[in-house]
C-alpha cells in the first residue's frame, strides 16, 4: 500500500501579495477553483492510502478544513514547530508510521505543485512501485522544456529503452549557460521534489548518511502530543535537528537512487511568470483576471481581486492588485519578489503575513478600516464554532450584529444578542463570541484604544488549544 507524504510547509512568498505567510499558495485557488493543496489531495491514485501532511501551527485548521471540502480524509496531520526542511519532515512521517508497525511505500509530494496530466503522473508512480520493491529510492525528473535557472537539474545515465535511468549527479540552480548546456545534451532532467521509496528504505539511508536527524526525529515523535488528528512533536528536542533537503542528506549520497522522468504538464508555480506559463493568454499574450480594462497591452499578468484595473501602452508587466496591496513587476523579473517581502517583514509590516480578510479555525475576520486609535472589523463565525474565552490590556470593543444570533459571555454574564442589537466590552473585561446556530454569524467589531495590534489577546480557555 503507498502512503502519501504531503509536505504542506512552504511560503510562497514569490508569489506575494496573494500568496503570505499566514495563507501562503498551496492553499490559494490560483489556477483552477480548488487550491494547490486540494489538486494535490485529489491527484492521488485511487489505491493509495489516507495521506499524512506535514505542516506548520499556524495552518493545521487550512489544511484541515480544506482536506474536509473535497470530502478527503486525514488521519494524521504533523505539526512542526519549526521549517527544517524536507529531510527531518519526511523522517518524522516514516518514524510514526513504523511506531504502528507499518513499512509502507511512501509518496512524497509537495503541497504546491501544477500536474496537468494525471494518466502520465500515475504511469510514473506505477513504474516507481516497481523500482521500490527493488530497495530502490527513486527521484521523478521533470522532462525540460526550456532553459530554467530556477529550478535543480538532475544528470541521468540516459538508456532510451529504459523507463527509469541511474543517477549521475544533482545540480543546484545553474546560471543560464550551464541550463542551456544540460537541456542541449539530453542527459538532464529538473529536480521536481517528488520521491517514492520504502519508509524502511529511507530511515535505513538516513541512520547511515546523517544519523543526527534521524535520532533527533525519532526523540521529536517519541512523546507526541495527539489532538483530534493533529500530532505535535517534542519542540525543544525538534528546534535541535539540521536544516537539510533530502536531496543533501540521502538522494546525493545514497548509491540505490533512480530517477523515474515524468512529462505531465509540472509546475512548482514558484512565481508570477511561471504561474501566467500555466494560464491561457489573449491574442496579445496576456492573462486577465477579475475586473480589468486593456488597450495596447502585449505579454502581461494583471489581476483584480476587487476593483477595476484599466491599463494601457504596456507589456511585459505584472500587476496583481489585493484589497490591501498593490504590485508592479516587470515580468521578466518577478522572481526577486522575495526581496519586497524581506523587506515588509524588516519593517514589521502586517502585509507580509496577513491579508484583510484572516481565516481562523471558528471563522474569518476582515479590516475594514483602521485609523487613530479605532480598528473596525466585519467577523463571521461559522455555526457552532465560537472564539476563545479571552481578554484585551489595551483596547475595548464595540459588537453590533448584524446577521444571525450571538451567544455573548461578558464577565459574569452570559445573554444572547440578534440583529441590530449590540453591546460593549471594556478594556481588561473576559469575554466571548459563540454561534450555536446553523448558520453563520456576522458582527461589526469596531476596537478603540492606542493599541489594536492582533497579539494582544490573552485567552483564558480555547477549543482550538492556542496560547
Amino acid at each position: 500500500m503507498i502512503t502519501p507524504i504531503i509536505l504542506a510547509g512552504g511560503s510562497g512568498t514569490r508569489l506575494w501579495p496573494l500568496s503570505r505567510k499566514l495563507q501562503p499558495k498551496q492553499f490559494i485557488n490560483l489556477v483552477n477553483e480548488t487550491t494547490l493543496f486540494q489538486d494535490t489531495l485529489l491527484r492521488l491514485p485511487k489505491n493509495t492510502a489516507n495521506p499524512i501532511v506535514i505542516c506548520n501551527e499556524d495552518h493545521r485548521f487550512l489544511v484541515a478544513e480544506q482536506a474536509r471540502q473535497i470530502n478527503k480524509k486525514l488521519d494524521c496531520i504533523i505539526l512542526e514547530p519549526f521549517g527544517k526542511n524536507t529531510a527531518p519532515a519526511i523522517a518524522l512521517a516514516a518514524i510514526k508510521l513504523r511506531k504502528n508497525n507499518k513499512n509502507p511505500t511512501l509518496l512524497i509530494l509537495a503541497a504546491d505543485h501544477l500536474i496537468k496530466d494525471l494518466d502520465a503522473f500515475h504511469r510514473a508512480i506505477n513504474i516507481s512501485e516497481n523500482l521500490v520493491n527493488e530497495n530502490k529510492l527513486i527521484t521523478f525528473g521533470i522532462v525540460p522544456d526550456r532553459v530554467e535557472t530556477g529550478y535543480g537539474y538532475i544528470e541521468a545515465k540516459i538508456n532510451n529503452e529504459e523507463e527509469q535511468f541511474d543517477i549521475l549527479s544533482f545540480t543546484e540552480k545553474p546560471n543560464e549557460k550551464n541550463a542551456s548546456n544540460y537541456i542541449k545534451s539530453g542527459n538532464y532532467f529538473w529536480n521536481s521534489g517528488m520521491f517514492m521509496f520504502s519508509s524502511s528504505k529511507y530511515l535505513d539511508e538516513l541512520r547511515k548518511f546523517n544519523l543526527s536527524i534521524y535520532e533527533i526525529c525519532k526523540k521529536s515523535i517519541k512523546n507526541e502530543l495527539k489532538d483530534i488528528e493533529f500530532i505535535r512533536i517534542d519542540k525543544e528536542e525538534f528546534v535541535k535537528c539540521p536544516n537539510l533537503s533530502i536531496d543533501y542528506a540521502v538522494m546525493e549520497k545514497t548509491s540505490d537512487a533512480k530517477v523515474v522522468p515524468l512529462d505531465a504538464g509540472w509546475s512548482d508555480v514558484g512565481s508570477w511568470d511561471t504561474l501566467m506559463n500555466s494560464k491561457t493568454r489573449d491574442s496579445f499574450g496576456n492573462v486577465s483576471e477579475g475586473d480589468v480594462l486593456l488597450e495596447n497591452v502585449q505579454n502581461s499578468y494583471i489581476y483584480s481581486s476587487n476593483r477595476l484595473i484599466a491599463a494601457m501602452n504596456i507589456s511585459d508587466l505584472i500587476i496583481i492588485d489585493t484589497q490591501d496591496a498593490l504590485l508592479i513587476s516587470n515580468k521578466n523579473n518577478s522572481s526577486g519578489i522575495k526581496r519586497l517581502v524581506d523587506q515588509l517583514k524588516s519593517s514589521n509590516r502586517t502585509e507580509s503575513e496577513n491579508h484583510r480578510k484572516v481565516y481562523r479555525p471558528w471563522g474569518y475576520y476582515d479590516s475594514i478600516d483602521i485609523g487613530q486609535n479605532f480598528q473596525v472589523k466585519k467577523i463571521s463565525v461559522n455555526p457552532g464554532a465560537k472564539l476563545s474565552l479571552q481578554k484585551h490590556l489595551y483596547r475595548a470593543e464595540h459588537w453590533v450584529v448584524v446577521r444571525g444570533t450571538a451567544k455573548i459571555t461578558r464577565g459574569d454574564q452570559t445573554f444572547y444578542l440578534r440583529e441590530n442589537q449590540s453591546t460593549y466590552i471594556s478594556k481588561g473585561e473576559i469575554h466571548r463570541l459563540e454561534n450555536q446556530e446553523n448558520e453563520p454569524l456576522e458582527i461589526i467589531e469596531i476596537q478603540t484604544g492606542h493599541y489594536l495590534g492582533e497579539d494582544d489577546i490573552i485567552r483564558l480557555k480555547d477549543d482550538y488549544l492556542r496560547n
